[in-house]
């Protein structure tokens, strides 16, 4: 444990010009008086770390200590941080192996490489569905990917219902999910999300430039606190809301409380859950009343089939009917 928290020191100095004692301490979650003594461990080690004295003092390496992975340009470092997938990390339990695997990446680059992780991680985001399903390749994705990697604006045509409509574009990133392309986009000052398979024509902007040269396309100045995984959260959820526009209410056994988050939204789905804990529990049954959220009759109806006996429609009356002849017809079968 000591042996790998004075490894993560080295890398951690290795990665930045020279760090406090306190900030050692926040990354290593020690004291500082532990970072201390690691310190000196180091130097009796050979290690060469100096200790800058004073209010804006800290820890830094010195004589160009380093350890590089030779040969490693720019787009192979974009590519390895490219590779991971948070989300499916954090659940597998390995974001802390993956967050060692990245700083020691960091650590051995050259300084102009650093960057790599972040760039990417600005620019496209894969947001996993519970299983992986292959994604078609839209026809203009190649063009629009280029412009997100080189932050140049574009003007799209783009189909709106049966409307064609065109826009100029300033094209920050690209997420894909459960096998469709999104792009998000500024346009105007507002960002916004765009089906990539519903782009009909991708041009860059074009500017002026000396003869003789290639043309790259008019540049945009990238918002810097723009978080492309943030920002696609926070509008996933919106639309997710916002298709839900109809209620259903049912009763659930102890075991539809459990899958209920699993055959529906998932969101929309705790919250029904907790609102109904909340609001008097489980009856006399053990069973727990809930109101949910859902897109449709006919979309809750193929979703909450999945819960069999362990939950009953009570509401609205048309749909309780669906299910009663469903669990007839499905009775018949097995008699």
């Amino acid at each position: 444990m000591r042996a790998a928290r004075l490894i993560k020191m080295v890398l951690l100095l290795q990665a930045r010009p020279s760090m406090t004692a306190a900030e050692l301490a926040r990354e290593l979650e020690v004291s500082e008086r532990t970072v201390a003594r690691d310190v000196l461990s180091l130097s009796e080690a050979g290690v060469p770390v100096y200790a800058d004295r004073g209010r804006a003092g800290g820890y830094r390496l010195i004589g160009g200590y380093r350890t590089r992975l030779t040969g490693l340009g720019r787009s192979e470092a974009e590519a390895l941080f490219l590779s991971g997938v948070p989300s499916a990390l954090r659940e597998m339990g390995l974001a802390d192996a993956a967050s060692a695997a990245r700083l020691k990446v960091s650590a051995a680059l050259l300084p102009e490489l650093r960057d790599a992780a972040t760039g990417v991680a600005q620019r496209f985001h894969l947001d996993a569905p519970a299983w992986y399903q292959e994604p078609e390749t839209p026809a203009l994705l190649p063009e629009i990917a280029d412009a997100v990697w080189d932050d140049r604006r574009i003007t799209a045509r783009y189909l709106r219902k049966d409307t064609e409509v065109e826009r100029e574009l300033e094209p920050y990133g690209l997420v894909l999910k459960a096998g469709v392309w999104y792009l998000a986009a500024r346009t105007q000052g507002d960002y916004r999300v765009y089906r990539v398979d519903r782009f009909t024509s991708v041009a860059v902007a074009e500017h002026d430039n000396a003869p003789g040269t290639e043309d790259t396309g008019e540049r945009f100045t990238r918002d810097a606190t723009f978080d492309l995984p943030a920002f696609w959260a926070e509008r996933a959820a919106q639309f997710a809301r916002s298709i839900l526009r109809e209620e259903v209410t049912l009763r659930l056994s102890a075991g539809g409380v459990r899958q209920l988050p699993y055959v529906t939204e998932r969101t929309a789905a705790r919250e029904a859950i907790a609102r109904a804990q909340s609001g008097g529990g489980p009856d006399e049954q053990g069973r727990l009343t809930v109101t949910l959220a859902v897109e449709s009759a006919d979309v809750a109806y193929a979703q909450l089939l999945a819960l069999g006996p362990e939950g009953e429609i009570l509401a609205p009356p048309e749909l309780r009917a669906r299910f009663a002849t469903a669990a007839h017809r499905t009775a018949a079968l097995y008699t």
